[in-house]
């Protein structure tokens, strides 16, 4: 039977596009302001260069996990804006560009343009606090970036009553006002000086430069004054202006700066300061916490109230059918009587906890099969792959959900769901309900294209973009995707890399600026499950915005193994600018070889990829995720190929991303999400297919994941 339906069909397939990103229309600014976060305390200011600090140094402070902060600041003749986020209990990541307003971007060969850098930021934390020894933590800034700005350092901070002191030890730009002799030069004379930071260059790791040159002080105090908003701020800066990048000094007056921070709310704060002994610093900061995000879903409907088993069990499963849809936000697929056991076969299709579908499908179960039925079996799928089997004692069930006395028995005891692999074929025994999945949906949204970190400053393009999925059977369907375009200023792209690769990325700015009205994406995607724990998928079209081609891709993930193994491969066409069905003449084969590994180390996805890329370079990806209880993914990626030096500016590609269900925003649940990410260029080299739906992302639910965390949540 075929039904229509508005809602997209299995919406947790989807992936981010690898050029650009769509967000929902909430500037970045005030989806932190509606983030929760804690008021910020003493010790959580935010540096000139982002990340928690005093003014231009570095405290040993750490924020609280999951925070992410945005943050402009100015201080002649600097403009910074940067984005750091607390990935773990002991590691802070930021990703900034500094605008040098004095200094033109002379590749560009506009005198409006200033130069604009690109950097990362990494600080750990080696200690924590105690009542007797200061906190202690190792950073690096400007890490892989062009090393304008680049610095290592050690420092430590300890409060004291109203009063948080820092003392820090610095390389680099941190210590470019000292004269102090680097007591490493005694193990190696590589740590005698720094070589000279070449913005052609950028981009590589400067690895011999690390912990390199002359070593400075630096400090300073923060003190919370009576009125709880306002904190001040007094700083020695080990950098004396001289040898500023770009050959570039400023004068300084004094080493000694002061500052002042005043929290509008627990998300907003305004920093002000004097810096360098005749300079004024101005800065903003949004700040939310990622791990906290959450609204209670009002707008779910309730549970389905318990009643007595029936006499007998319905036959009118279609009524059954759909109440599970819109109750237990599983779609249903098949349903059949083996013995004293009811198998569903479902997909999820709104609650991000199975366990919280399959509470609510018990209810609806029970108050429609008669007593000789004993077991409810949810065997899940996702687009036709098999991934797990959860199964309930029904009665044990219904003891928990009328009694306290044995909810935690259910939990803990002998009646627990046992969780086990689906087998590949049907299950026996009499069924009563199939369907064969057919349907479409279609969904209307805005969205907003962004490229960021070249000459042209920010370019963005604002559309209309028409998402639209006819699904065949279980295992098939077509997807679309149109974007009109309502508003952009790719016009301002000028490309001006030095690259000697073929332009697999960089015509960004033509795809975007000569069209009004484009197809993004227009492809068949067939899956199959060969073995107990093999997936595969096939797919041929318009593959993404910049190329039409076919593919294929295997996965081998065991049921809730840490480890899980994928290749990809792929044959692909250039497309032409007007993002209709001509072509360019430029085409290849792409491909990768992937390893998916949770690491046990605070929920942390490492994903290395090798293969062919886009521009016929080779190399390796390493991406890096934590997931938080709140279902907020963030990561970074690096890629590094064997372009050499034909790779041009950047050397290699990197990047950050946040990863954010739409349910932490909506009082509805939903298992959508949309991904921000942060760029520093777009360029040729390390460039990957933007495919549209992987494996991995498919059987997401092949992991036992959160489970019974989300038990207590469930029985409220």
């Amino acid at each position: 039977m075929t039904k229509i339906a508005k809602r997209r069909f299995c919406a947790a397939r989807r992936v981010p596009p690898a050029i650009g990103f769509t967000l929902p229309m909430l500037p970045l600014p005030l989806l932190l302001a509606q983030a929760p976060v804690a008021h910020a305390d003493l010790g959580q200011a935010r540096t000139d260069f982002g990340g928690v600090g005093l003014m231009q140094t570095p405290t040993a402070r750490m924020a609280p996990l999951g925070d992410i902060s945005l943050n402009a600041s100015h201080v002649s003749p600097y403009n910074r804006y940067n984005v750091s986020v607390q990935a773990l209990d002991w590691l802070e990541a930021g990703f900034r560009y500094t605008a040098v307003l004095n200094q033109d971007y002379r590749a560009s060969g506009d005198d409006d343009r200033s130069y604009l850098d690109k950097g990362v930021d990494f600080k750990l934390r080696l200690l924590e606090e105690n009542r007797y020894t200061p906190a202690v933590a190792l950073g690096f800034r400007d890490f892989g970036g062009t090393g304008l700005f680049g610095s290592e350092y050690l420092v430590a901070s300890k409060r004291w009553y109203d009063f948080d002191f820092t003392l820090g030890l610095g390389w680099g730009y941190l210590a470019n006002g000292s004269s102090l002799d680097n007591p490493l030069s005694a193990v190696s004379s590589r740590f005698d000086a720094r070589s000279t930071q070449n913005p052609d260059q950028a981009g590589d790791f400067e690895l011999g430069d690390l912990f390199a040159g002359n070593l400075g002080l630096f400090g300073g105090v923060e003190y919370q004054t009576p009125w709880q908003p306002l904190t001040l701020q007094l700083e020695y800066d080990g950098n004396d202006y001289r040898n500023e990048p770009l050959d570039n000094p400023q004068t300084q007056d004094s080493p000694i700066n002061v500052g002042a921070r005043l929290d509008l709310n627990d998300n907003v704060s305004l920093s002000a300061g004097f810096e360098r002994g005749n300079t004024a610093m101005f800065g903003i900061t949004f700040r939310g916490n990622l791990a906290g995000l959450s609204q209670p879903k009002t707008a779910d409907p309730r549970p389905a109230p318990i009643e007595p088993a029936p006499a007998s069990t319905t036959r009118n499963w279609n009524d059954v059918s759909d109440d599970l849809a819109t109750n237990a936000g599983m779609r249903v697929r098949r349903v059949t009587r083996d013995g004293d056991e009811l198998i569903v076969e479902a997909e999820a299709t709104k609650y991000r906890s199975l366990l919280e579908s399959e509470t609510r499908a018990n209810r609806i179960l029970n108050n429609h099969t008669s007593d000789d039925i004993d077991t409810y079996r949810y065997r899940w799928e996702s687009v036709g792959l098999g991934l797990r089997d959860d199964v309930h004692d029904r009665q044990a069930f219904v003891n928990a959900a009328t009694s306290t006395a044995y909810d935690q028995q259910y939990h803990y005891g002998l009646y627990a769901s046992a969780l086990t692999q689906p087998d590949d074929q049907a299950p026996h025994g009499e069924t009563l309900y199939d369907d064969d999945l057919a349907s479409f949906s279609w969904n209307l949204s805005p969205g907003l294209n962004q490229n960021l970190g070249g000459p042209d400053g920010y370019l963005y393009q604002l559309y209309a973009k028409l998402d639209a999925e006819y699904r065949t059977d279980a295992n098939g369907w077509f997807s679309g995707q149109a974007a009109l375009n309502l508003i952009d200023n790719f016009d301002n792209y000028d490309y001006i890399a030095s690259s000697k690769l073929p332009r697999v990325r960089t015509y960004i700015g033509n795809y975007l600026d000569e069209t009004s009205l484009g197809i993004y994406n227009l492809q068949y995607t067939r899956t199959a499950r060969f073995g107990e724990d093999w997936y595969g998928m096939a797919y041929g079209g318009i593959l993404e915005m910049m190329y039409a081609g076919a593919g294929g891709e295997v996965l081998y993930r065991p049921f809730d193994s840490r480890v899980a193994f994928g290749v990809d491969l792929n044959w692909v066409k250039q497309r032409d600018f007007d993002q209709r069905f001509d072509m360019r003449d430029y085409d290849t084969w792409t491909g990768h070889a992937t390893a998916y590994i949770q690491t046990g180390v605070e929920d942390v996805l490492a994903q290395i990829s090798v293969g062919r890329y886009l521009a016929g370079d080779i190399g390796t990806t390493f991406d890096f995720s934590r997931q938080f209880d709140s279902g907020v993914r963030v990561g970074a990626w690096a890629t590094f190929t064997d372009a050499g030096d034909d790779y041009g500016e950047g050397s290699f590609d990197k990047g950050l991303y946040v990863s954010i269900p739409f349910d932490a925003f909506f009082t509805s649940s939903s298992r959508n999400s949309t991904t921000i990410a942060w760029q520093p260029l777009t360029r040729d080299g390390g460039a990957r297919l933007a495919r549209r739906y992987t494996l991995y992302g498919l059987t997401n639910d092949r992991d036992m994941g959160n489970y019974w965390d989300t038990y207590d949540d469930v029985w409220k």
